[in-house]
């Protein structure tokens, strides 16, 4: 369970925030500390879970489930190197900060999309009620649907301040653009 809300539930809610709510002028920099504080409280959880993983692991004698052990140690692996990124994060105006952005993102997602296929392997390796499997998928799903509806809204919202930048012949030197 640690787990699942761990890196199930808050990081992808924490990246959600990051992508969606930054578009949105009066959300910052609110939007950045939701993003760090749904972040770090999932590697929170993550990390307590794994280890309690691991300790259960050890005890199980004879029963090791290895993919499922595999992609739990890599979660983490990827995970923590993100936290000690952060060390290392340009300011917005260096210009290897658009490099940072890249592997951010990517090893971010790589983390979320590993996570969701462990809690199922875990959901499947432990066996609980059916309804256990079905609410994950339904907080899923409702967090694809709310990052769906966002993306349509920020996409809107982007265009327009666009068109805005543009009617107005804001150029980078407050020049008129042609």
């Amino acid at each position: 369970m640690l787990n699942a809300v761990g890196w199930g539930i808050l990081i992808p809610l924490g990246a959600i925030i990051a992508r969606y709510l930054r578009v949105f002028e009066a959300a910052d920099p609110a939007w950045f500390y939701l993003h760090i504080t749904c972040q770090m409280s999932g590697y929170a959880l993550g990390v307590a879970g794994w280890g309690l993983g691991l300790k259960l692991g050890s005890e199980s004698v004879g029963l090791i489930y290895h993919p499922h052990r595999n992609i739990g140690i890599a979660i983490f692996c990827l995970a923590t190197l993100q936290v000690f990124a952060l060390f290392l994060r340009p300011d917005k105006k260096n210009k290897y900060r658009v490099y940072w952005n890249a592997y951010h993102h990517s090893v971010g997602y790589t983390v979320i999309l590993l996570a969701a296929i462990n809690i199922f392997k875990g959901l499947n390796i432990l066996k609980p009620a059916t309804g256990w499997k079905t609410g994950y998928i339904v907080i899923i799903a409702t967090l694809a649907g709310v990052a769906l509806v966002l993306e349509a809204i920020t996409w809107a919202i982007v265009l327009r301040r666009r068109k805005r930048n543009n009617s107005y012949g804001n150029g980078a030197n407050g020049s008129v653009q042609l």
